[in-house]
């Protein structure tokens, strides 16, 4: 029986994949896996049954990665899941920073008690609120993975020019991406044509300030800079010079914080981009299918920590090994197995950065000593028999 410790509410479409095999629910002792959206894991104390974590959601700032990478819990997220809600949202915010619907929608329920003079006076006012429109306008794309891939998609249907800019693109997301796009030769190219500006690219400590006085020194004057990733890609002190020079005309974010939220000419969406019953099923069911097929046959997909790992079961008895990426690894775990006289059926080795990844089906009985001595090895991270 695998235990399932729930952190937040998750949907039920995703819950109801779990088999009768599974336990789930929120403060389960001793759990092999958890479950987690929004919650704040950074402070929390692991226990030692916890073998991974998987958040319904694609960022995972809220979860102590390298804690989880020490102990050997695989960390898994569900890129995609939610693209289509948060390019949804992308595209009104270029339609809300283009025209003045949310100014207009104020200004219209100000007239209440003006009774039958109320269609004299939209009349009268609505030229207060005129706009533009984004047929033909320029979209710069940073970033085309699942999400920023469909936003240049629609935006280009919607009859705009789009570039993108990756320096990381995936051939995955190479082949969803409409060959008409363009590809800028840089950021500054791209920054510097661009209209709207829409980030796309993860928060960590490198990307933290992306968008600085540098790069809002070469952008083109009057554009508008979206931001649906991460708060933290944004310098809030260069970002409100950018404003008061006039070189970014309007800032749609999803994460405001009160310095943004009392910024002239910002646009604060409070975090809306994946609150689609859509987008949390989504997320729910992915989480769900990529945590079940860890914890049943060891394989690893869309890990933010570990290598992508995944091999057909065999029927043979399925050894999986998380190791530090170091030479040598492979041969001293093969030379446990043949000291114990059992055949590699199959196998497979992955690494990512530090930690690498073994799967091993084998001939044979495994008992528990020979687990307990792979895993009191140096260099040895984890071990599991399934």
């Amino acid at each position: 029986m695998y235990k399932i410790d729930l952190l937040n509410n998750i949907s039920e479409k995703g819950l109801g994949l779990f088999t009768d095999n599974y336990e789930y629910r929120a403060d389960i002792p001793e759990p092999d896996g958890i479950m987690v959206r929004s919650k704040e894991m950074k402070d929390m104390t692991l226990p030692p049954s916890v073998k991974a974590i998987a958040r319904a959601g694609a960022g995972v700032n809220n979860i102590p990665i390298d804690k989880c990478s020490e102990k050997g819990i695989v960390v898994f997220n569900t890129p995609g899941a939610n693209a289509n809600g948060v390019k949804e949202l992308v595209v009104l915010g270029m339609l809300l920073s283009s025209r003045k619907v949310v100014e207009g929608i104020a200004w219209a329920r100000g007239l209440v008690g003006e009774g039958d003079k109320v269609p004299d006076l939209i009349e009268k006012g609505k030229s207060k609120f005129g706009g533009t429109e984004i047929l033909g306008k320029t979209l710069g794309v940073v970033g085309l993975g699942a999400i920023g891939t469909m936003v240049a998609n629609t935006a280009e249907s919607l009859g705009m020019e789009v570039y993108g800019y990756d320096p990381f693109l995936s051939i995955e997301a190479a082949w969803k991406l409409s060959r008409t796009i363009r590809k800028a030769p840089s950021l500054e190219r791209l920054l510097a044509e661009s209209d709207f500006v829409s980030l796309h690219v993860p928060q960590n400590k490198d990307t933290k300030g992306f968008m600085n006085s540098d790069k809002f020194a070469v952008m083109k004057r009057g554009a508008v800079l979206l931001n649906f990733a991460r708060g933290g890609l944004v310098d809030t002190a260069s970002l409100k010079k950018a404003i008061a020079d006039g070189i970014v005309s309007c800032y749609v974010t999803d994460f405001p914080d009160e310095e943004v939220i009392k910024t002239d000419k910002v646009i604060p969406i409070p975090h809306l981009g994946a609150s689609t019953e859509e987008s949390e099923e989504n997320c729910a069911i992915m989480a769900a299918m990529q945590l079940m097929d860890f914890l049943e046959n060891g394989n690893i997909r869309n890990s933010v920590n570990f290598p992508e790992c995944f091999l057909d079961r065999s029927g043979k008895l399925r050894i999986t090994i998380a190791n530090q990426n170091a030479p040598g690894m492979i041969e001293k775990i093969t030379h446990f197995l043949a000291d114990n006289k059992l055949n590699i059926a199959d196998m497979i080795n992955k690494s990512k950065g530090a930690i690498a990844y073994n799967i091993i089906d084998v001939d044979g009985t495994v008992g528990e000593d020979l687990i307990g001595r792979i895993r009191s090895a140096e260099g040895i991270i984890g071990v599991r028999l399934l």
